[in-house]
């Protein structure tokens, strides 16, 4: 039971101290004029104002409540390390049993998980929601139980009540990390990009050489070792293999003694993409469709084309001097000897035999393609004749034989059931409904796989691989016709540019091909083929362990499959003879970076409240009751401020100058100063 006087003035306080005033003055002016009554005067109006001020006593029955201690244990990936977690969770209990124990206290224990999308270990942002859950008034202190690597120190957040850092690990702790400071997320394939790398030694390091070993792997193929510096910015230049993804894995061995080689290894994706495309068009005669091969290629401006028509064959026989001819000369040594290997890209449109192009070069264009090169021949009534190209040293990498039918009638171009799975050819726009084509050479396909068909079935597109290289062959002169609009026209320039792309092996044209996605710890699996299963997915995590996932059909030759990855690091996939590795994970986790203990990072917070900084390994510190201000932390000791909080059960007023014993006294005091006066 607790009593207090509160005041309820009948007249603002203002107008209180007016009347205070006059009542004053008139006292004074009493006892200047020397009347006795002068001090019965001052007591009747003392009586007046006191009740005008409204005076009462309120008493309250109040029930005290315990004082609240938050206990934060760290549970993040790096307090997982060596000791950490039995030398956390061992200081958690016996504070919490010693606090527990103290009379009018309680403890609120919570976990600190690592952050979501490597946030790393967010601590202050744990003791705000858990602050946010109690009353501020009952908070007593605020003990932390980490190895002090917080990445949200810089929260802007209020604390009531002394805060403890409680610092796990060793003082003969020392990490070694590796890092790499700078990774572009694309890069041209073939030409150099530069990579900063650094070994860190953190921590009680002993004396050593200042070397260490680095690992270099690209693809999840066999690692190449380098010898670095420690401490000091390694400049590496790399030049990318291929197209699309590459996963380029750095790894320092774990050395002797040091706390974890979880941050021993970065793997950095870096996906590869072409400066330029260089495509050579020779056209052996000109006609309708050659301007539109040029347009569609000059159209993308990362083609570099060279054009050649043949305008003026040798056997044309007209009798102009050569010399007062205004063409430019066929540089047939230049391109298919010395310079064949710098395209990308080589297309024949409606060319044949004419002694222009000797056996030697053709057969050198043969072995272009079987050394990786590319070549499209777009046929035209040339390709069914003797003078075909089928029947120079080039036949012997073409997938079809010409039976030397023209075929001189329309049709609509339709994609082969193949061609419904490869994805050159697969969800073409407004399938079904492409304009016709009036011309088709008959070919009978003895390699690769017919993608589209024209007349009655037959082979209108082909596509194969050759060893290295890869080979089409468009048996008709007619595309030109959908890019004219004719009955509607078609997808031709979608259709070139994935023809063209796939034969330049880009990654997402391949038709048996097993990549992976990655969000966070998920990654799809995605699995094109041409066939109508596939086997289970085989995934092997950065530690050895193998797991197999059914893929289920996503449409026309697309399986996929859904993996949440346990770990970071590198995961090797198998389907089939298709292999593919993908990296799960940053490239350096948040968690990992630094690893060894320290109290700098939040020790301005804990000054801010005066708690303290002390080390597990030392012993776990003793509690004590400190009154608010005064320091809460010493040698082997931490302290939490008693709040004194209570609730309020019950409240009474009651009014100290009940109006009868106002009027009572002031008639009174009145009265007497009148009889005083009267008898002088």
């Amino acid at each position: 039971m607790t009593g207090t006087v509160l005041f309820d003035p009948l007249l603002p306080w203002p107008i209180l101290a007016v009347v205070a005033a006059f009542a004053v003055a008139g006292v004074a002016l009493a006892l200047i004029r020397g009347l006795n009554g002068w001090a019965l005067r001052g007591m009747a109006a003392l009586v007046v104002l006191a009740a005008l001020a409204g005076p009462s006593l309120q008493q309250e029955d109040r029930a005290p409540l315990t004082d609240i201690v938050i206990l934060a244990e760290d549970q993040s990936a790096s307090q997982r390390l060596n000791d950490r977690p039995d030398q956390t969770t061992s200081a958690a209990d016996t504070i919490e049993t010693a606090l527990t124990a103290r009379e009018n206290t309680e403890v609120r224990r919570i976990t600190v998980p690592d952050g979501e999308e490597d946030a790393g270990t967010r601590l202050m942002s744990a003791l705000s929601d858990a602050l946010a859950e109690e009353p501020r008034a009952r908070i007593a202190g605020l003990i932390a139980l980490s190895d002090g690597r917080v990445h949200d120190a810089d929260l802007p957040l209020d604390l009531p009540a002394p805060l403890h850092l409680l610092l796990s690990g060793r003082d003969t702790d020392w990490d070694r990390r590796l890092l790499v400071k700078n990774a572009p997320a694309f890069a041209i394939i073939g030409e150099p990009v530069t990579l900063t790398l650094r070994i860190e030694d953190m921590g009680a390091v002993s004396a050593g050489t200042g070397l260490a070993p680095l690992d270099i792997s690209v693809d999840g193929a066999a690692p190449q070792r380098f010898n670095v510096e420690i401490g000091e910015d390694i400049e590496l230049p790399i030049s990318l293999p291929h197209g699309g993804r590459n996963v380029i894995q750095f790894t320092v061995p774990e050395a002797d003694g040091e706390l974890t080689d979880r941050n021993n290894t970065a793997l950095i994706q870096i996906n590869g993409v072409r400066d330029r495309l260089r495509v050579l068009l020779v056209s052996g005669e000109p006609h309708a469709g050659g301007r539109t091969w040029r347009n569609l290629l000059k159209s993308d401006s990362s083609v570099d084309l060279v054009h050649f028509t043949i305008l003026r064959p040798p056997e044309k026989q007209d009798g102009v001097p050569v010399g007062e001819l205004s063409l430019i000369a066929f540089p047939t040594r230049e391109l298919f000897l010395e310079k064949i290997d710098d395209f990308d890209l080589i297309i024949f449109d409606r060319y044949k035999r004419r002694g222009i192009l000797p056996a030697l070069y053709l057969d050198n264009v043969a072995r272009y393609i079987r050394d990786g090169g590319a070549v499209l021949v777009a046929a035209g009534p040339d390709f069914a004749s003797a003078d075909s190209l089928y029947r120079s040293p080039l036949g012997s990498v073409m997938p079809a034989q010409p039976s030397a039918r023209v075929l001189e009638e329309s049709y609509r171009p339709t994609v082969s059931e193949v061609g419904q799975k490869h994805p050159v050819t697969t969800g073409l726009p407004n399938a079904g409904d492409w304009g016709r084509w009036l011309r088709q050479i008959e070919v009978d396909a003895q390699a690769g796989h017919v993608v589209m068909e024209g007349v009655d079935g037959r082979p209108l597109l082909i596509l194969d691989r050759v060893e290295e290289g890869r080979v089409a062959l468009l048996a008709s002169d007619h595309a030109w016709l959908w890019n004219r609009g004719y009955e509607g026209g078609g997808p031709q320039l979608e259709l070139l540019r994935r023809l063209a792309h796939w034969m330049m092996k880009e990654p997402e044209l391949e038709e048996e091909a097993l990549t992976a996605t990655a969000t966070g710890q998920s990654m799809r699996i995605e699995r094109r083929t041409l066939s109508d299963t596939v086997p289970p997915v085989t995934i092997t995590d950065p530690s050895g362990n193998v797991v197999e996932l059914e893929m289920t059909d996503a449409g026309p030759g697309r399986f996929e499959a859904m993996f949440e990855g346990p770990e970071i690091g590198l995961y090797r996939l198998q389907n089939g003879d298709v292999e593919s590795v993908i990296g799960l994970g940053p490239a350096a986790p948040k968690e990992f970076e630094a690893t060894i203990a320290t109290g700098d990072v939040l020790a301005q917070r804990v000054e801010s409240t005066r708690g303290g900084v002390l080390r597990l390994e030392e012993g776990t510190p003793r509690i004590r009751t400190v009154r608010e201000g005064r320091p809460a932390a010493g040698r082997g000791w931490i302290g939490i401020t008693p709040r004194g909080a209570y609730e309020t059960q019950d409240v009474r007023q009651m009014g100290l100058l009940p109006p009868w014993l106002v009027l009572l006294l002031a008639s009174g005091f009145i009265i007497g100063a009148w009889l005083r006066e009267g008898r002088r």
